[in-house]
């Protein structure tokens, strides 16, 4: 990362300070030699760390400390401390010194004094940018919000800040605050110090945050510059698809499953995947999508209800039942509400009532409609409360008498009925005027034309100009 390339070039820079002392294009050459030279030559680094600490040099901290960050990048503990007495006993006061012990006690993995050494830095210099930026670092895992304290510390000695900014987007992204993190994304996200991971962060913080516009454009500039990323192209199959433009979605899809480098499939790329397919219509290529879902994790079973309205959609009630089925079987206990059984109840009907005749045979429809009557009466038990399942049972036993030569719908109406009436809420006068119809054509056939009249007149008085009614008052006459 370009900030961590920037710390590595000692504290120089980050402090904002220049030694007195020598001026650093005097030593820097040898430094920068050294880096080279501390694997592959040790003893030739160590006689160039000599040369250059000759005379008055061995009390210039900027140039101590850049040694001892050489052995400490390179793993050589012992030699980084042996730099660091140096600069301790050259000025155990400067916020450099202290920076290199933290680093120090961090590469020995001790967190917690690491960062008071980094503490330490800023009590002797307010503006040791640097070390807020690593204190949030040691601490942007294990305590996110001590990280971001220390980085709105350094906002307020220094607002344009855009490390700090870098910073504060990680620690967003990583405990999952999106909208934060694309705040903070936004911030530095046009300049040099962002990196294509910064931009990718970016552009699914947006994505999680629905503000799928703003990450499909995050997404497009990704790919001008890698058109096969694998992780852009999704964003734009997933950013498409949300904003319902499916051509583009597919297109995008297209990219991503066929012309990705490194591309790792997840349950997700299956399931959006799936989506869009169902968007466009193409049904059987949906559904073995979302069968790629579930063999990636079978622990998705709502994948199973997806699967379940594809079917449907392409008038498939039999598989549509028998993967609704699944699903519902995989729910815990708390989870099989009268609402998720509803829909089972709802597919056997979709059934039952199909106009496909090539698909649904007679005796099919009726055994579904039994079984949607059964469904029904389930929920109207799970939730006594509601009208719903009385009313679809109604509709059931309709379809099942489809000449009311039986009336077989008309107790579950009256029930109905009865339950409406009772909540007095214009909200529900739809469905009375249902049970007013089917109880005026029922006493309509059975010749019973004072109480059919009785039910016509109940639909004008909701509906003044509904036409059903008022044709049934007039053949009465």
């Amino acid at each position: 990362m370009k900030t961590m390339l920037i710390l590595s070039m000692g504290a120089l820079l980050l402090a904002g300070t220049v030694s007195a002392q020598a001026p650093v294009n005097e030593w820097q050459a040898g430094v920068d030699k050294m880096k080279s030279l501390v694997q592959t030559n040790p003893e030739q680094a160590s006689e160039e760390a000599g040369a250059l600490l000759k005379g008055k040099n061995k009390k210039n901290v900027d140039l101590v400390t850049s040694i001892a960050h050489i052995y400490l990048n390179a793993g050589k503990l012992t030699d980084a401390q042996e730099y660091l007495a140096m600069a301790k006993k050259a000025n155990n006061k400067d916020p450099k010194v202290s920076v290199l012990e933290g680093d120090i006690a961090l590469a020995q993995k001790n967190v917690g004094q690491a960062c008071q050494l980094y503490e330490q830095a800023i009590y002797f210099d307010p503006n040791c940018k640097e070390a807020y930026l690593k204190y949030a670092q040691a601490y942007k895992s294990a305590s996110p919000s001590l990280a971001i304290e220390k980085l709105e510390q350094l906002k307020a000695v220094e607002p344009d800040c855009l490390e700090a900014d870098k910073e504060l987007a990680e620690v967003y992204y990583s405990s999952n605050r999106f909208d934060k993190a694309a705040a903070m994304y936004a911030k530095f996200i046009n300049t040099p110090l962002a990196t294509e991971d910064d931009m990718l962060k970016y552009a699914f913080a947006l994505f999680l945050n629905h503000d799928f516009e703003k990450s499909l454009q995050i997404a497009r500039k990704g790919l001008q510059a890698n058109a096969r990323h694998a992780a852009f192209n999704r964003l734009a199959m997933y950013n498409n698809t949300d904003l319902k433009r499916y051509e583009d979605a597919e297109k995008a899809a297209d990219a991503f499953f066929h012309a990705s480098d490194n591309a790792d499939y997840s349950y997700l790329d299956y399931r959006y995947y799936g989506a869009l397919l169902t968007a466009l219509k193409k049904y059987d290529e949906a559904i073995i999508e979302y069968g790629k879902a579930l063999e990636k994790d079978n622990t998705q079973t709502d994948l199973w209800r997806e699967i379940s309205d594809a079917y449907e959609m392409k008038n498939d009630y039999a598989q549509a039942i028998a993967s609704y089925q699944k699903y519902y079987d995989s729910l815990a206990k708390d989870k099989k509400t009268p609402e998720t059984l509803f829909q089972l109840g709802r597919l056997y009907y979709g059934q039952g009532t199909s106009s496909d005749t090539l698909t649904v045979q007679p005796a099919d429809r009726m055994a579904a409609l039994q079984s949607a009557d059964s469904v029904f009466a389930l929920v109207s038990e799970q939730a006594p409360d509601s009208y719903l399942g009385d009313m679809w049972r109604a509709r059931t036993n309709s379809a099942m008498d489809p000449e009311t030569t039986d009336g077989l719908a008309k107790p579950y109406y009256e029930k109905v009925m009865e339950v409406l009436l009772s909540k007095n809420d214009p909200k529900y006068n739809s469905p009375l005027i249902e049970c007013y119809s089917y109880l005026g054509y029922y006493y309509l056939l059975k010749s019973d034309y004072p109480t059919s009249k009785e039910y016509w007149n109940k639909i004008l008085a909701i509906d003044p100009a509904n036409a059903t009614a008022k044709k049934a008052l007039d053949g009465i006459k």
